[in-house]
């Protein structure tokens, strides 16, 4: 059952696809780009998209929260009204990533999406992710299923696919550019078989497990922020994966499991397959354990 009405659905789609059209239709010198720290770079664009993203989103859900990762005001609704770690039972947040996977942005690549996460009572509700350069939007969540709309077409059923798990035959593994550089060597070492996938948007990544071309993504360099993962972990959760840490404890979206000044996730983060997760995960915690994860 969809968790909103649906001329808000409606209106949250235009809005979405809006802001993506917009992004992928910037020559790459009609933008600014600055540092916000390390390898953490933002653009006008995003910029420009967050305001775009915050009005419009605040129109169609005037009672709920609305945090975006460029406007650090709003980081302030996260513990609003709240006691230390409390979490009201129908609380509903939204956060919003004006453009997930700035880098490939920046660099003309394709893997950057909009992404928009409802949260109720510190759990993910439901996701939207559009990729502006495929056109491809992707929207559900738990209890209500996974649907897609392509180059503005009708919406469809998205059937989420789960690849078979052969140790023996290749298979994938979804890692990001940092974790590969930590981690690869030690992992192809123990797994000789597997190969890695890398996309830029943490979105589009938690769609290639969805949709099969790979069977587990690990995040574990510790930078994620929820404006990241509420989303697509709605998304994979409706798919019937599993989101959780090296330890097999599942994802929290509260404190202390969350830096409530930055809201970036303590907790690495796998998301697979149950048949990969089960195989692969305790290894790969060795292996994280061995390397040392990233502070």
């Amino acid at each position: 059952m969809p968790p909103i009405r649906p001329s808000d659905l409606s209106a949250l789609h235009k809005l979405l696809i809006a802001c993506g059209d917009y992004a992928s239709q910037q020559p790459k010198d009609s933008f600014q780009v600055f540092e916000k720290g390390v390898d953490d770079y933002v653009t006008t664009v995003d910029q420009l998209l967050d305001q775009k993203l915050l009005t419009g989103m605040q129109a169609i859900f005037p009672e709920d929260g609305i945090i975006t990762e460029e406007n650090r005001a709003t980081v302030q609704q996260f513990r609003q009204d709240d006691g230390p770690g409390a979490v009201e039972e129908h609380r509903v947040l939204w956060f919003v990533d004006p453009i997930d996977g700035t880098d490939d942005f920046i660099q003309g690549r394709d893997h950057y999406s909009v992404m928009v996460g409802r949260v109720v009572g510190g759990v993910p509700q439901a996701g939207w992710i559009y990729a502006p350069v495929a056109r491809h939007l992707v929207w559900g969540g738990p209890g209500w299923g996974l649907f897609e709309q392509r180059d503005g077409g009708e919406p469809q059923v998205l059937m989420p696919k789960e690849p078979i798990f052969d140790p023996t035959q290749a298979w994938s593994m979804v890692i990001g550019d940092k974790d590969e550089r930590r981690f690869g060597d030690a992992i192809a070492q123990r797994f000789p078989k597997v190969q890695f996938v890398s996309l830029g948007s943490f979105g589009l990544k938690v769609l290639a497990v969805i949709t099969g071309q790979a069977g587990l993504y690990i995040y574990l360099n510790g930078r994620v922020k929820l404006w990241d993962t509420t989303g697509p972990l709605a998304l994979a959760k409706a798919a019937g994966l599993i989101c959780c840490d090296l330890a097999g404890q599942p994802i929290r979206f509260t404190e202390p499991d969350v830096a409530p000044q930055t809201l970036a996730h303590h907790q690495p983060i796998v998301v697979g397959w149950p048949s990969y997760v089960e195989a692969l995960r305790s290894p790969l915690n060795a292996i994280a354990q061995a390397i040392g994860l990233p502070r």
